[in-house]
């Protein structure tokens, strides 16, 4: 069952936020991603946290992301790569299908950066689903 009300709550928490996370392409973010509806992806544990790609910033307020997942899973609608995190390597799979803007109110903290040639080939694979 999902948390609906829980999640309602901390949105309006979200919602008053005042403070500016600064942010660049290609940066990774744990967000606040929240429960949503269906098959959209839904942040997990208690603050509803999912790990997500800067795919395009548009101003201090809103930026286009990806969301990321670290179950593996193929096809057209998903990319795989790595990045560092913690002296470490982390696999992630961009999932492509679920692209959309977020307001930087939502960013919690970077945790690592996509490397400029993934950020190429994510940026020539996001291409595919949508020709």
């Amino acid at each position: 069952m999902k948390k609906f009300d829980e999640w309602n709550e901390a949105k309006k928490q979200i919602q008053n936020e005042t403070i500016k996370v600064g942010y660049k392409n290609r940066d990774i973010f744990y967000i606040k991603m929240g429960h949503n509806i269906g098959y959209e992806q839904d942040g997990k544990g208690d603050n509803f946290v999912r790990p997500v790609v800067v795919l395009k910033g548009f101003n201090k307020e809103v930026f286009l992301g990806i969301p990321l997942s670290s179950k593996d899973k193929e096809g057209k609608f998903y990319y795989r790569f790595e990045f560092e995190k913690d002296n470490s390597i982390v696999k992630n799979i961009a999932i492509l299908s679920q692209i959309r803007l977020f307001s930087t109110k939502r960013l919690l903290n970077k945790i690592g950066m996509i490397s400029e040639s993934d950020f190429e080939k994510l940026k020539d694979k996001l291409r595919e689903p949508i020709d």
